[in-house]
């Protein structure tokens, strides 16, 4: 009950906050408006219409919503953007490890025999078969990595 008194005095406020406007005009001639009337002077109160609170919910609204769409769009931009860049930087990284792998690929063409290291560290040359088995392995390994490109 307390509440609902406290709500109604607080909506009659700006109903009795509306004061008057008075209008002069001075001895030059000039118009003049206030709040006060002035003591030297003749004044007339003029009505003055002042625009209701909630003049236009629906301009509220329909500027909520541009607004949320507007937020929406930057943010689906801002993704966009986002996965872009990574894109590309992924791209940029496969590019630069089949550069890496390619070159590879052409220095073990240049090799006429390969060979392992033993306990003695010694060189020991494998068969020809393994030569291009371990050839034809990396060629494979750089297809499934780069494509055929």
């Amino acid at each position: 009950m307390k509440a609902l008194v406290v709500l109604m005095f607080l909506c009659s406020i700006p109903l009795s906050a509306n004061a008057g406007v008075y209008k002069w005009v001075n001895a030059n001639g000039q118009t003049h408006f206030g709040d006060r009337p002035p003591a030297q002077a003749t004044s007339s109160e003029v009505a003055v219409n002042a625009a209701p609170a909630n003049a236009d919910t629906g301009a509220r609204e329909r500027h909520q919503k541009m607004t949320e769409f507007l937020e929406q769009q930057q943010a689906e931009r801002k993704a966009r953007r986002a996965a872009d860049a990574k894109a590309k930087e992924k791209a940029e990284k496969r590019a630069d490890v089949c550069r890496k792998l390619r070159a590879r690929l052409k220095y073990l063409a240049s090799v006429s025999t390969f060979y392992d290291l033993n306990d003695q560290g010694e060189r020991v040359f494998v068969s020809e078969a393994e030569n291009t088995r371990i050839r034809e392995d990396f060629r494979e390994k750089v297809r499934s990595t780069c494509g055929n490109e």
